[in-house]
């Protein structure tokens, strides 16, 4: 017998273990008395639109600070974009850089 097909008995008796062990350890059915569920469920939600609501009101991608619109200073001479070749150790390759004078 090949490889392949002693790979595919070792998978088939594999699964059919994991079938026999799940069918004999399933759990007892689940009972809902006395709004338990709907507690966890409720509390649950409630938990998570707090968490969100002051993950989303903090600062911390931007940080603190004012983004209107203002008047701004650019000083200096207008950069703009060159190709360049250059060798990667590889072979010659081309990228785009910012000159600034």
């Amino acid at each position: 017998m090949n490889r392949i097909g002693v790979r595919k008995i070792v998978l088939a008796v594999a699964a059919a273990a994991t079938v026999a062990v799940t069918a004999l350890a399933a759990p007892a059915p689940a009972e809902a008395r006395g709004g338990r569920v709907a507690a966890g469920v409720g509390l649950g939600l409630l938990g998570g639109a707090i968490i969100g609501g002051a993950i989303a009101n903090s600062r911390g991608y931007y940080g603190p600070g004012y983004y209107g619109a203002g008047p701004a200073y650019y000083g200096g001479a207008p950069c703009y974009w060159q190709r360049e070749r250059f060798w990667d150790g590889y072979g010659w390759r081309v990228r785009r850089v910012q000159v600034c004078n």
